[in-house]
């Protein structure tokens, strides 16, 4: 069985992902990396792909995550 992950993953406005070097204020540190910035953050199950609905602070995004991660240790459990 493959291990399932869920994360908070920062994401651009176009709801791709974001890994770029960021300032806390969500701006590029390198101006020409081409980053347009981070604007939200969404839960991310690997096996499931998006939970709940994206949030423009990552705190607000963590309860989806840890209640989808709950739901996978109850299935597991059952």
């Amino acid at each position: 069985m493959a291990r399932i992950t869920v994360r908070v993953e920062p994401r651009h406005a176009d709801n791709t992902p974001c890994y770029h070097a960021l300032k806390p204020s969500g701006r590029p540190c390198d101006p020409r990396s081409g980053c347009p910035g981070r604007t939200q953050f969404a839960a991310v199950c690997s096996e499931h792909g998006d939970v709940g609905d994206p949030h423009h602070v990552k705190v607000l995004a963590e309860p989806a995550a840890v209640a989808h991660r709950q739901e996978h240790r109850a299935a597991l459990a059952a």
